[in-house]
Order: C-alpha cells, then sequence, then structure tokens
C-alpha cells in the first residue's frame, strides 16, 4: 500500500472494482479540495454510480443527485445530470496536467459551474489541460479505475463503495 504522507490531504475511494488512493492537491485548487472533502465526510459519494466511462480517456461520477443508488432521486437516465445543493465553484485551472489518473472536476460549458460531479482520467488527456479544475492525483489502485465498466451510459454501472479522508478512517 502507498504510504499516506498527510491524511488530511487523501482520499481512500472503495469502488465495486477495489481501492483507489488519491492524494488531494490543495496548493493548485483548494476550493475544489474543500469540496470534494466536505462531501466525502456527508458521505455524499457513497452509492454514486461511474454514469460514463470512456476506454483510453476517462471515468465520471459524482452525480449525487442522480447517481446514488438508494436515494428517493436515483435516476440512471438523468446521471450526470445533476450535482450537490451545494452552490457551483469558481473554476481553479492551472497548469497541472491532465494525465493518466488526474483527477479533476466535470461541469457544463460555463467553466464555473463544478459542484459535485468529477472524472480520472484514463489516458493522458492534454486538451484538457487548463479547461478543467485539477483537484487530486490516484497514488494507489489505478489498476482497479481501468476495471471499471465501460459506457455511456454504462449498463449497470460500477459505483462507489465509500468515499473517505484519510484522516477519518
Amino acid at each position: 500500500m502507498a504510504e499516506i504522507k498527510d491524511p488530511e490531504n487523501t482520499i481512500i475511494l472503495e469502488t465495486t472494482k477495489g481501492k483507489v488512493v488519491i492524494a488531494l492537491l490543495p496548493q493548485v485548487a483548494p476550493e475544489h479540495v474543500a469540496r470534494i472533502k466536505e462531501l466525502a465526510r456527508e458521505k455524499a459519494y457513497d452509492g454514486v454510480v461511474f454514469h460514463r466511462v470512456i476506454n483510453d480517456f476517462m471515468a465520471q461520477t459524482g452525480d449525487v443527485k442522480f447517481g446514488k443508488k438508494g436515494s428517493e432521486s436515483f435516476n440512471p437516465g438523468r446521471a450526470g445530470m445533476g450535482g450537490s445543493e451545494k452552490p457551483d465553484l469558481k473554476a481553479e485551472f492551472s497548469a497541472t496536467p491532465h494525465n493518466r489518473g488526474v483527477c479533476s472536476m466535470a461541469r457544463s460549458q460555463n467553466p464555473n459551474s463544478a459542484n459535485s460531479q468529477f472524472f480520472i482520467c484514463l489516458a493522458d488527456s492534454p486538451w484538457l489541460n487548463k479547461q478543467y479544475s485539477v483537484w487530486g492525483q490516484v497514488i494507489e489502485g489505478m489498476d482497479n479505475v481501468d476495471k471499471i465498466k465501460k459506457g455511456e451510459p454504462v449498463v449497470d454501472p460500477d459505483s462507489i463503495v465509500s468515499m473517505r479522508v484519510a484522516a477519518d478512517v
């Protein structure tokens, strides 16, 4: 297992395909890191499906409104269209490249529309650079991310079992 140097800025993501450890990058996107930690601590991501997974590109999840299995508002057909009840975030674009294993916020056409959805890059995706807010980097378990079921939308999708800040585990 990867050594966790900063538990307050590390996410432990248990997926239906296995464990993924993400180092947060508060120096790159402090507001986005704060939101990810806030939602993780509220257990908002638990049960949320990976609704859009494109081979050799990325795995997207984090729709806590329509993508959370077992919730009243769960709607597989609308997963990817929702967020959280929190306000959208102002963009925190940076020079950090969208390389394999990078975690970045999903958004609409509006650069200041990121809320709760995020994606993990399955491959280097330089065309995303400086257009999406990078907030983390997978440091362990990328092999498990690679196993997440593909699709647009995904039929019978994999999901987040639990998402926790390492300091709380």
